[in-house]
């Protein structure tokens, strides 16, 4: 499968469109919204998720709930774009711009992309490079989650950390969705709280907040992705795609960087046989050995870097004039944390469902269904 997304934070709406999605997949609107609105929802977010509600509308490759097998084209409208009509106005206007922005932001895409592209207006940039984008992105993610869901494979996301604020409490996997019950998406209520106590300071001084969030996805095959290449290891494939999402610094699957710490006999997982096939009695390596799941949990970190725009700039120089000026201020949130979670855990779904179906090949659900069924019979008896 492969797809593209295309618009920008305050243009009419955002798009995107699925290649080699498999026909009988049973697919609604509300589906995707769930998590739509997921990815809006998390303490900390700014004014821009009082005035979005985020809602799918499948506009091809869907008929009578179930894809065809066609291109499968999505598209959320942006509210806000009727109080940004005639800045994002594609037409050539006389004059000058509107709103223009010629004060990039430390940690943001401004400088670096308007020298790339040799734009005068900032805005150019920073439309694009938003993490609205990611709303796009959670909805094709959304769609892979469903499939992965149709063969028995469930997923979730948690925060781990927020504000240097830690939470070790475990995902409890007879109802995952109760770290949606949290302000914060933390399944600790201690943690949860002084998570809150930390953006409301952070808010306060005008500061933004980071942290690293989690997720988790079981009943996955084994031999997805594959030891033979580099761009087909597995793990190289989920780093990219999780790296690619705004305001991510780092990943790391299973112990991660602390597997460097330790030896070896307590970092690798024994390997054990009984009726249900190979299983480990641990899982350090996050459910990933060689570039390939292994048929353990999957379990992977990731980062988030505080959010670039603040409250309280700091200096930045004037792209026109080359003068020291403070950094331009646009509508943002204390942290994001939370909705990260939602993201990355769809940026990992679509990853895994590509690697899936890269294996299991099909045209349909059935036959996807049908291969996958055989392959879990093969890999429990093996030889």
């Amino acid at each position: 499968m492969r797809f593209l997304t295309a618009g920008e934070s305050h243009g009419p709406q955002l798009t995107a469109i699925i290649e080699g999605l498999p026909a009988g997949l049973p697919l609604r609107a509300e589906q995707i919204d769930i998590w739509l609105a997921r990815r809006q929802g998390g303490y900390g977010r700014g004014r821009r998720m009082q005035i979005e509600t985020d809602r799918v509308q499948l506009l091809a490759g869907v008929r009578q709930g179930r894809t065809t097998g066609a291109p499968l084209a999505l598209a959320i409208l942006n509210r806000d774009h009727q109080n940004w009509l005639e800045v994002m106005d594609p037409s050539p206007s006389e004059g000058p711009r509107k709103r223009r922005v010629s004060r990039p932001r430390p940690g943001h895409a401004d400088l670096a992309g308007g020298i790339k592209y040799r734009l005068s207006d900032l805005r150019d940039v920073l439309e694009r490079a938003s993490a609205r984008e990611t709303a796009a992105r959670v909805a094709v993610g959304a769609v892979a989650h469903a499939l992965l869901g149709e063969l028995g494979i469930g997923g979730a996301s948690l925060v781990r950390e927020l504000g240097g604020v830690t939470s070790h409490a475990s995902l409890d996997w007879d109802d995952p969705g109760a770290i949606w019950n949290s302000p914060v998406s933390c399944p600790d209520p201690e943690a949860s709280a002084a998570m809150v106590a930390e953006i409301d300071a952070a808010k306060e001084r005008g500061d933004t907040l980071g942290g690293v969030v989690e997720v988790r996805y079981r009943g996955l095959p084994i031999g997805l992705g594959s030891h033979v290449h580099w761009d087909r290891k597995l793990d190289g494939l989920l780093a990219q795609a999780v790296m690619s999402v705004q305001a991510i610094k780092g990943v790391e699957i299973g112990l991660g960087f602390q597997a460097a710490r330790l030896p070896g006999q307590q970092v690798h997982d024994p390997i054990l046989y009984g009726e249900q096939g190979f299983a480990r009695s641990s899982n350090s390596a996050g459910g990933i050995e060689g570039g390939m799941t292994n048929g353990e949990e999957l379990l992977l970190r990731a980062a988030m870097k505080p959010i670039a725009t603040l409250m309280r700039p700091l200096p930045a120089v004037d792209i026109v004039t080359h003068q020291p000026a403070d950094a331009a201020i646009e509508r943002s949130d204390t942290t994001a944390v939370p909705a990260c979670a939602v993201i990355v855990q769809m940026v990992v779904a679509w990853t895994l469902a590509n690697a899936l179906l890269e294996k299991l090949g099909g045209d349909s659900m059935e036959q996807i269904r049908e291969r996958f069924a055989a392959d879990l019979t093969y890999a429990r008896r093996y030889l």
